[in-house]
């Protein structure tokens, strides 16, 4: 198959057969007709000179814009958008063309300049930020780092840049999975304790992992400290309610064996003092042993067992008043059910006290219902009261914080960390389709922790 003309002799052809009959038969006809040999010489070259002048200037009619406007698009490919075409105007073809050429230019300028902005500031940002960031190609050699990354790993971006994940000693990063926290002094630049989040993006087709570090050092040195400052207002509160009237109670006592002669009832105001401190220390003792317990909370024995079997086991021992068993899908769950009963049982325990210790008057139809359903993998156990609803909920699973007279303030914090120690989670909230409170216990389906 013969190559194809270019385009410029294409034009310059169709204008030479477009004018080539005309100047044919003038030929004829000149050459026919009785004139001298000089006029016809000099007429023929007049008219094949302007023929072929014509021609030529159609082909460069047509080929200078065409040519113009590849100059400006290999401008525009090689991102040189200052060029503009001149002459450019409306109500012409042509003119339109190079008008859109123009505005195309203008608009791929704009976006350049945004871009490179946003490259720049990214940089900046990348370059301040106390987080490690690191992205690395298919075959897992590093391609960027920044900063706190090279500090992380006590080299300098020109030593590691290209080298392998196994080679810069961030091989375990790209396995395993994508959030989780690593192993304490695996990076010769720091010794604390590092969370890492690892993700993929594309960068020019190809896929690449992006790996963010963080230190999580002092966000757990503050909550630690935060925790810690909750337990001693606990626990100080606590001991000053128990010692204030020891204390007080032993000095009136004193100052009553102290007197000479002693009063006449001075036995029986020994005597008072003296169950007051015992029922104190009584309190006291309580307290701390129930602290016990709340640090020596065992791990879970995880067998499976029948959900509703242990729904059922866990009502039938409220004795106050009747549990309505709503029951939901037939569920095994793998975990330890001595704890998970435990759980049931507070849970239904403290619903049945929200209900009894209001006025029977006030809402005679009042009970407390344990219900469960299916949620994608896991089962949410409901226990539903009619009570009068959680009035500080901001206190619920603080250790040892309790409105009740006779309570220890640590149910409900020994029944969240059961279920977390199971891979689930406890929430209470108040209900809002009426008065009551709404208990969700939620549980993985088939696996435990």
């Amino acid at each position: 198959m013969p190559a194809p003309r270019p385009h410029d002799r294409t034009v310059l052809l169709h204008a030479l057969l477009g004018g080539l009959p005309a100047v044919v038969i003038s030929m004829v006809w000149l050459w026919g007709s009785d004139h001298s040999l000089d006029v016809d010489l000099t007429v023929s070259l007049l008219v094949l000179g302007s023929w072929l002048g014509f021609a030529v200037a159609v082909r460069q009619r047509v080929v200078w814009p065409l040519q113009t406007m590849a100059n400006l698009l290999m401008a525009l490919r090689e991102g040189d958008y200052s060029i503009r075409a001149r002459g450019a105007r409306r109500e012409d073809p042509l003119g339109e063309v190079m008008l859109e050429v123009n505005a195309l230019g203008a608009l791929l300028h704009a976006q350049r300049r945004g871009a490179v902005e946003a490259t720049a500031l990214l940089r900046t940002v990348m370059e301040e930020i106390d987080v490690a960031v690191f992205a690395f190609d298919d075959s897992g050699s590093l391609q960027l780092v920044n900063r706190s990354g090279q500090r992380l790993l006590a080299q300098p971006a020109e030593r590691i840049l290209g080298r392998s994940a196994s080679a810069v000693g961030m091989a375990e990063c790209l396995e395993g999975d994508a959030s989780r926290l690593l192993s304490p002094g695996i990076f010769p630049g720091g010794r604390g304790r590092w969370g890492m989040r690892r993700s993929g993006f594309r960068d020019r087709g190809l896929p690449h992992q992006l790996v963010v570090i963080a230190d999580l050092s002092q966000p757990l040195r503050e909550e630690e400290l935060k925790a810690w400052q909750r337990l001693v207002r606990v626990l100080g509160h606590e001991l000053n309610n128990s010692l204030t009237p020891i204390k007080s109670i032993a000095g009136s006592l004193g100052a009553s064996l102290r007197r000479n002669p002693r009063p006449e009832d001075w036995e029986a105001d020994l005597r008072a003092g003296l169950d007051i401190i015992a029922s104190r220390a009584e309190g006291l003792t309580r307290f701390l042993q129930a602290y016990a317990k709340l640090a020596r909370l065992p791990p879970p024995v995880p067998a499976p067992f029948d959900l509703s079997g242990a729904a059922r086991r866990s009502i039938a021992l409220e004795a106050r008043l009747p549990v309505a068993l709503r029951g939901g899908p037939a569920v095994t769950l793998v975990g330890d059910s001595a704890q998970i009963e435990q759980v049931l049982i507070n849970l239904v325990k403290n619903a049945v006290e929200a209900v009894t210790e209001q006025p029977a008057a006030s809402r005679p139809d009042a009970g407390v219902r344990l219900g469960w359903r299916q949620v994608k993998d896991a089962v949410e156990i409901q226990i539903e009261d009619d009570g009068p609803g959680i009035a500080q909920t901001a206190n619920l699973f603080v250790p040892f914080f309790t409105t009740k007279p006779d309570g220890t303030g640590i149910g409900l914090v020994l029944c969240r960390q059961i279920a977390e120690n199971h891979g689930g989670s406890l929430e209470l909230l108040n209900r809002s389709d009426s008065q009551g409170c709404r208990a969700l216990f939620r549980l993985p389906i088939g696996s435990s922790r």
